[in-house]
């Protein structure tokens, strides 16, 4: 029987060491596919949409039909646990062209580049002087970068962020070989298509049919505005379809990875400008050429500040260490997910709120910093929408119900707690919950340290900032650089901190400025020039080899 008993013992330890090479090796199958870079170097384009939370079919919605996306999603892997940093554009794409919080570096009020607020000047925000736009980085390794169209990152970016940048912007006007990083953005999602376009025919989206949230009432204008939105989404869809078809005919949909998802959630009230998952969560795809993982679903928290990172893992180009975000693809994909993903409403037009928020798999924190103010505050361009007056009509006449009245009340609880899972609406407060309260402390403790070792720009006054980005109220001006000839080998050299270089050779390329980060080789009939800019500065004159100067403000 001992014999017997060894044995047993023994082939049940081989079974055992077999079994675990087994799971070992199926395991990382799903990581392999994140981590393991193509055997060449991709081109990597985005296709970005307006305005739009995951109400998509391949996301669990199947009020309208996208067919374009929801080929992405066969294809591809969808993320459903992606979210914006803030409930609003500008500061969220200032987010992604940098991989930084937008309260770090002071891009966090909506909206900075125009006049809205009566006390508040147009400003271009002065960031940090190590921050850059990705594509920077991206440009110096060689990629062909353009972007179609929208910017709007609370600062005039440099000349240094774009090749294109432009309504003519197209990975087709790269140089042959090249490898590009593109952008196509469309609008047609966006909020204000929805009071533009009311009187638009709806084509197959029926308004008794849409869903509505338990926040809004059930009326004919409200499900009008609900299924203009829908019926956007449509349209939007189709001008994914054209992407899909340049890559097809142009050959590259092998050799292209793909990314789709929105710049913040639905533009419908509740939803933008706040930070409730309706405004902050939000569809992401990712399309390998070679189809790896395709059709997958990633649950991983991914935070808008991932992104310029992951395209710089996916490219093949070091990370910078000041960069917040971290990459979820390619090889330099971060070792431990994330735990915690972080929102930040603040300035939305001509109104202020400061409103944060940190989030978990399951929880969700919200700290009013200025609980005596109401929820909706008068913001005029959000105003113009149709189901916006509804609220508002139904409010004053008395009719809302319990959950509808919720967003009216003229203030807020200081701290707001929901369980995302059972309540994705988030209208159950649960902060006063004693069964909550471990939970409470513990995203209370990850807010508060978040908002500490981030500096949060928005406890300080907008003015007290803007005078130390712009003293006098005068936009600073970026240092003229200087071209040195060292035996034919130009190096450019500028004296602000910070500022990003760029070079052109007039003769021969018109206006197309290069990123200088190394000397430059010319034979002594090339002309070149050169210029600086930091961002939020202004730039500085354009230097010519042969020495001359023109101005570039």
């Amino acid at each position: 029987m001992n014999i017997v008993s060894n044995l047993l013992v023994f082939f049940s330890l081989c079974f055992s060491i077999l079994i675990s090479g087994c799971v070992n090796q199926a395991g990382p199958k799903k990581e392999t596919g994140l981590i393991d870079p193509l055997p060449f170097r991709p081109n990597i384009l985005w296709i970005t949409c307006e305005d739009m939370s995951q109400n998509l079919a391949s996301f669990g919605d199947s009020t309208v039909k996208t067919p374009n996306i929801d080929r992405l999603a066969r294809e591809g892997i969808r993320f459903v646990n992606t979210f914006a940093v803030s409930g609003v554009c500008a500061p969220s794409r200032s987010s992604i062209i940098t991989g930084m919080y937008p309260t770090s570096i002071g891009t966090h009020h909506m909206r900075t580049l125009q006049k809205i607020h009566p006390d508040v000047p147009r400003y271009s925000v002065v960031i940090p002087p190590q921050v850059k736009c990705f594509t920077e980085y991206l440009r110096m390794a060689g990629f062909y970068c353009t972007n179609n169209v929208k910017e709007d990152y609370q600062f005039i970016a440099p000349p240094t962020a774009w090749d294109e940048s432009s309504r003519k912007a197209h990975f087709r006007n790269r140089p042959a070989n090249k490898p590009f990083f593109s952008i196509f953005n469309f609008i047609d999602s966006h909020e204000s298509q929805v009071w533009k376009r009311n009187t638009d025919p709806l084509m197959e989206v029926n308004p008794s049919e849409v869903p509505l949230p338990p926040y809004y009432p059930d009326t004919e204008k409200v499900r009008n505005d609900v299924a203009g939105y829908y019926k956007n989404i449509t349209m939007m869809d189709k001008q994914v379809g054209d992407v899909l078809q340049w890559l097809e005919e142009d050959g590259l949909l092998d050799s292209t990875i793909i990314f789709f998802f929105s710049d913040h959630g639905a533009g419908l009230p509740r939803a933008k400008r706040w930070i409730y998952d309706s405004g902050i969560k939000v569809p992401l795809i990712v399309k390998f050429p070679d189809q790896r993982l395709a059709g997958s679903v990633e649950e991983e928290l991914i935070s808008f500040i991932d992104l310029a990172p992951t395209v710089l893992s996916l490219a093949g180009v070091k990370i910078p260490s000041h960069i917040q975000g971290q990459a979820f693809l390619g090889a330099r994909k971060a070792k431990d997910p994330r735990k915690y993903i972080y929102a930040a409403r603040d300035r939305l037009d001509n109104r202020y709120d400061l409103i944060r928020a940190v989030r978990d798999h399951q929880y969700k924190y919200i700290r009013n910093y200025q609980p005596e103010k109401p929820y909706i505050q008068e913001i005029p361009y959000r105003d113009q929408m149709n189901i916006m007056q509804e609220l508002y009509r139904w409010e004053k006449e008395q009719k809302l119900d319990p959950v509808q009245s919720l967003w009216a009340q003229k203030s807020k609880p200081l701290e707001e707690l929901y369980d995302v899972n059972s309540d994705p609406h988030e209208i159950r407060n649960l902060a006063a919950d004693t069964t909550y309260s471990k939970e409470l402390k513990r995203l209370r403790a990850a807010h508060e340290k978040w908002t500490s070792e981030t500096r949060d720009l928005g406890h300080r006054p907008e003015l007290e900032l803007l005078a130390e980005m712009w003293p006098s109220g005068v936009a600073p001006v970026t240092a003229d650089p200087q071209i040195i000839n060292e035996d034919g080998a130009l190096k450019i050299i500028c004296d602000t901190p910070g500022a990003s270089l760029a070079y052109r050779y007039p003769e021969n390329e018109g206006s197309t400025w290069h990123v200088y980060s190394d000397t430059i080789h010319i034979s002594d009939t090339r002309r070149i020039e050169a210029m600086a800019m930091r961002i939020g500065y202004a730039g500085s004159q354009i230097v010519s080899y042969p020495s001359d100067l023109r101005s570039y403000r």
